[in-house]
């Protein structure tokens, strides 16, 4: 697909090898690469954004391979009138290979910043229910949709990287920079200055380094991202802990008051033998022996538990005194502040003469 200055749209297919001849390009540089670079070559730049890749000339912007929906979808309705200069780009007033470049690079930072607004809510949401502190387990599908979002936001992360340091490539050298600005090599009286006063070159880095900002404020965006899922993790774990500390405590209270009751359980089982006394004569005694019993299994538990509570429970911090009294006299006070300056006063000017 061919754009002109005037956004006229027009399609052809030709081979590889004619390609390249007519354009002055070698094979390799038609050779699709799933690589992010922006590289000139003979007058040409030549951008690769993974699956997009396009050749941008003083007179025409060239896209290589277009049929795919979502980029014919841009391609139709969006690029043809910014290379014309009527959409929202401010560089129409420049010369026609810095719309095209914007236009690339501002579709591109656009579909990025897209797949954050997507992801976005979804992790927020999943997390949201996940760290629900009234929850005994952790649903596993929303862990597995959590890990797909996960890996999703990593490979953005990647792509936002990558975008960057691109960008970043192409600041650190002005030679290339120049290079970019092909009206330079066309026509120089057009590259000489801008209405404004700017040099084309100024131009054209103060336009990458626009979208080096936006590149660096969505890497940021993702990375507070994945940080919110760290912390989320880290509750989501502590909660089950929690959980899993209350259950634990509760089977340890339950096991204390188990072996309460049997051991004075041994008294009933000591009466409970085929032996003959004179204490089964009396009626009182079965009332007695079932009191002792539950008395003192109570009493054991309770001397347990205190002993649990004791021990799990965290302390109080400890109590620390106040340094001056209310009750030291005035005269006191001043001589303590008095002995601070001069002890920091000391302590500074020793550290200076060590310094």
């Amino acid at each position: 697909m061919k754009f002109d200055k005037e956004g006229n749209t027009t399609y052809f297919e030709k081979k590889k090898t004619e390609l390249y001849q007519e354009l002055g390009l070698q094979a390799r540089d038609l050779r699709f690469q799933h690589v992010m670079s922006i590289a000139t070559r003979n007058n040409r730049i030549i951008m690769r954004m993974e699956f997009l890749k396009a050749v941008i000339t003083p007179e025409f912007l060239l896209i290589l391979d277009y049929r795919n929906l979502s980029l014919e979808h841009w391609l139709l309705n969006e690029l043809a009138s910014q290379l014309a200069g009527e959409g929202q780009l401010v560089t129409y007033s420049l010369p026609f290979e810095f719309r095209a470049i914007e236009a690339i690079l501002q579709y591109w930072i656009s579909k990025l910043q897209g797949r954050l607004n997507t992801l976005q809510p979804q992790i927020l949401e999943t997390l949201e229910a996940l760290v629900d502190p009234k929850l005994l387990s952790v649903d596993r599908s929303k862990l597995h949709i959590l890990l797909q979002n996960g890996k999703s936001l990593s490979e953005l992360e990647t792509d936002v990287k990558v975008f960057k340091e691109t960008i970043l490539e192409i600041l650190d050298e002005e030679e290339v920079i120049e290079e970019l600005c092909l009206s330079k090599w066309t026509d120089p009286q057009v590259f000489e200055e801008s209405t404004s006063g700017i040099d084309h070159a100024e131009e054209m880095e103060l336009l990458l380094e626009n979208y080096y900002r936006q590149a660096e404020d969505l890497l940021n965006e993702a990375r507070e991202l994945r940080v919110l899922i760290d912390d989320s993790e880290s509750i989501i774990f502590i909660n089950l802990d929690s959980h899993r500390n209350v259950m634990m405590r509760l089977n340890l209270q339950l096991t204390m008051g188990t072996f309460s009751v049997s051991l004075f359980g041994l008294i009933g089982v000591a009466f409970g033998m085929n032996l003959e006394s004179s204490l089964e004569e009396d009626p009182r005694i079965f009332w007695l022996v079932t009191g002792i019993m539950f008395l003192g299994s109570g009493l054991i538990w309770r001397r347990l538990l205190s002993f649990l509570g004791r021990h799990l429970d965290p302390p109080l911090p400890p109590h620390v005194p106040s340094v001056l009294k209310k009750s030291q006299p005035a005269s006191g006070r001043v001589e303590i502040k008095n002995n601070l300056k001069g002890e920091t006063f000391g302590l500074s000017r020793s550290t200076l003469t060590n310094q």
